[in-house]
């Protein structure tokens, strides 16, 4: 059952070896020329606009305003086939504990096991615990049930319209905060990359989707409407038959495991790496492995700054609903479950997940993110400059 996978992803493979420097018979690097696209300048500016909305937690008129920016942005990038995703929300009567901290049970999310120090975490519900009254405004409206919209755009492959690459990053956030990391950094990633591919001389064998999911803080709800309403339309004219997934999410902080008394130093470490994440458990996790190894050659090819790492417990995160149906992997600023879980992110969910607490340092390695996804994408989907 898995096999022509392995076929396709053998047949699109990034080139093992690159042009020997100096060469100046050789030709230009289409991929590399796309890569060098993406701008530290620009990205940092499309986080700052979504910091403009707050948080934007689902279900509120904020949330409806970010969305409805996204898509003017798109369509000001010429990303064609800009739709929406529709769906209803009503929350569980019987919310989840919000997270967890100390250093007892040493399993992690998504499987692996805690390491090291452990710092606490959770979700901050305390409006008063944001400093900024600006801020607070932005974040006050309380979520309502009902109703919930996400946006996409589709650059279609020439060749191969039929098949498509889905690329996503979730567009809400919670703590009362700007939700500038989580997930305005992945949003944004999505977004440039959608800039970069849906440029008039950039032409692709086969199709890309970007899309910005709602309601991830709650459950993943957004992906899992997606999979729902349109995975059995797959191969049909309303929906190319999908090839991959990749998930981006919380691209900015990686200063590293806590200290002894909770805290964490204060710039970006220089070992800091982009985390590319599969799930051992799905049914596809042999298909992801190799689509995750793809990714890190890629930034061993084209990333300036950071390396990747591959890790096999992705969790918590909108990529999860696919798993079982396509290859799917997520990009984060460390791993969910056995990292990010164990307090590596002081920020997450918290009021200070705001613009202004990040540095160039930290906006670089998102950026570095771009270019791995990029430069991986670019391949599989045969880009080219015309």
């Amino acid at each position: 059952m898995r096999r022509p996978f392995v076929v396709l992803f053998a047949a699109l493979a990034l080139p093992a070896v690159a042009p020997a420097q100096g060469d100046s018979t050789a030709a230009p690097d289409p991929i590399a020329q796309l890569v060098a696209r993406l701008d530290l300048e620009r990205y940092k500016a499309t986080i700052k606009g979504l910091s403009n909305f707050g948080d934007r937690r689902q279900g509120t008129d904020r949330n409806r305003a970010a969305v409805d920016w996204i898509e003017a942005q798109l369509k000001s990038y010429g990303c064609s086939n800009v739709a929406r995703i529709k769906y209803d929300y009503q929350p569980p009567s019987s919310p989840s504990p919000g997270g967890r901290g100390g250093q007892g049970v040493r399993l992690a999310s998504g499987g692996g096991r805690y390491r090291g120090v452990r710092a606490q975490t959770g979700v901050n519900t305390d409006s008063l615990r944001q400093p900024d009254a600006r801020v607070r405004a932005l974040d006050a409206q309380a979520s309502t049930p009902g109703a919930r919209e996400e946006v996409y755009c589709t650059k279609i492959g020439t060749t191969h319209p039929g098949e498509m690459y889905i690329v996503g990053g979730h567009m809400d956030g919670i703590g009362w905060g700007e939700a500038a990391n989580d997930d305005g950094s992945g949003t944004a990633l999505v977004m440039e990359l959608a800039r970069v591919f849906s440029s008039a001389d950039v032409r692709t064998d086969r199709s890309i989707r970007f899309i910005l999911w709602n309601n991830e803080e709650t459950g993943l709800n957004g992906s899992r409407a997606y999979v729902e309403q349109r995975r059995a339309l797959q191969g049909t004219k309303d929906e190319p038959k999908w090839l991959g997934m990749i998930q981006h999410d919380m691209m900015l902080f990686d200063h590293g495991m806590p200290r002894a008394d909770g805290t964490l130093p204060p710039e970006q470490r220089p070992e800091a790496d982009v985390n590319i994440e599969f799930q051992a458990s799905a049914k596809l996790a042999a298909e992801a492995e190799q689509l995750a190894w793809t990714f890190e050659r890629a930034n061993e090819k084209y990333a300036t700054d950071y390396p990747a790492s591959v890790g096999s417990h992705m969790t918590n995160t909108d990529s999860a609903p696919f798993q079982d149906y396509v290859p799917a992997i997520s990009l984060r600023e460390n791993e969910r479950g056995t990292q990010i879980g164990a307090g590596w992110d002081p920020n997450w969910h918290q009021p200070t997940d705001l613009y202004a607490t990040y540095s160039d340092k930290d906006f670089r390695l998102g950026l570095n993110a771009a270019q791995t996804t990029l430069g991986a994408i670019a391949g599989l989907v045969g880009a080219t400059i015309q």
